[in-house]
């Protein structure tokens, strides 16, 4: 059995200003904004949540499913995921759209500008979540509305645990909606924004959400990661990149690391322990899906880090 992987699929395309854009919006102005910035610097990187989440999961030896729609534009992200001995019997691509699609200029002080095109993946809820007993453990992250509320739904139904992780999808969804989803959900894994705006929308505070789930995890960037369960709150401390390259994805690699330890039973200290750690080589690579590890090399580290051993064999 598998774990299920319900989410977006999408290209990045990223770029980088040599400026300030700061220098170039007039706050008096802001009313007839018309700016163009010039961007020698453009990469295009494969990414959605779906795909990072479970790009992680392979590099843990892990064989998961991703649930997604595409559009016609697919062929090369295709390829690159099948290379990666992925299996995307659930990918279901939509020829009259395009695949979802973001647009990131960025500028030397980190801020960013980004547009979103979500194509196909606003349609993802033609996909069903199979209930064949094939899927053991499954995420809804960030996708379609429609398709988060059903496959909230059909998780439910067929008896398979899943982890709530709204992400920037959180918005879309109104305080009943929101309650509905964890009382659906096992598990719900937010960033610390995020987590204020689900308490605010809520109306009920970390550790209220805490009951309804079997654990709640609140991620805080450099500050690590707090886990609420059996009425504790666990503080993860964070792992330190050896450098920093480029957070973006972080947060999936550490939904990967959360899912291969709940699916493996681990207690959530290591669990998180893991999860951070695997954000953190994350963050030392740019780009979503080019950074490389190895199950036997990360339970080294996992041993320097950490000064106890964590078994991440198959």
């Amino acid at each position: 059995m598998s774990i299920l992987i319900c989410g977006s699929i999408a290209y990045d395309n990223i770029m980088v200003f040599q400026g300030r854009f700061k220098d170039h919006i007039l706050p008096d102005q802001i009313h007839i904004l018309n700016v163009a910035f010039r961007v020698p610097e453009l990469r295009r990187e494969y990414g959605g949540c779906a795909g990072n989440i479970a790009y992680n999961l392979r590099l843990l030896g892990e064989q998961p499913l991703i649930m997604a729609t595409v559009g016609r534009d697919f062929g090369a992200y295709r390829e690159w995921l099948e290379r990666q001995g992925l299996d995307l019997r659930h990918v279901t691509e939509l020829p009259d759209t395009l695949t979802a699609q973001a647009y990131i200029t960025t500028d030397l002080d980190d801020n960013q500008i980004t547009a979103f095109h979500p194509g196909a993946m606003d349609h993802a809820h033609v996909n069903r979540v199979p209930g064949d007993g094939s899927i053991r453990l499954g995420i809804v992250s960030p996708d379609g509305r429609e398709a988060m509320l059903q496959h909230a739904e059909q998780y439910a139904a067929s008896g398979i645990p899943f982890v709530f992780d709204p992400g920037q999808g959180l918005p879309m969804f109104d305080g009943d909606e929101l309650r509905h989803f964890i009382r659906l959900a096992n598990w719900v894994a937010v960033n610390d924004y995020e987590g204020q705006l689900l308490a605010e929308r809520t109306g009920w505070d970390f550790a209220e959400i805490a009951t309804e789930v079997a654990a709640l995890v609140v991620t805080r960037g450099a500050q690590g990661s707090l886990i609420y369960t059996g009425g504790e709150r666990l503080e993860i401390p964070p792992v330190a990149a050896r450098e920093v390259a480029d957070p973006t994805g972080c947060g999936d690699a550490y939904r990967a690391g959360l899912l291969f330890g709940i699916s493996r039973g681990l207690p959530w200290e290591r669990t998180g322990r893991l999860a951070s750690l695997i954000g953190a080589r994350k963050v030392e690579s740019r780009g979503t899906q080019n950074h490389r590890f190895t199950a036997a090399g990360l339970a080294g580290e996992y041993r320097e880090v950490f000064g106890h051993a964590l078994d991440l064999g198959a």
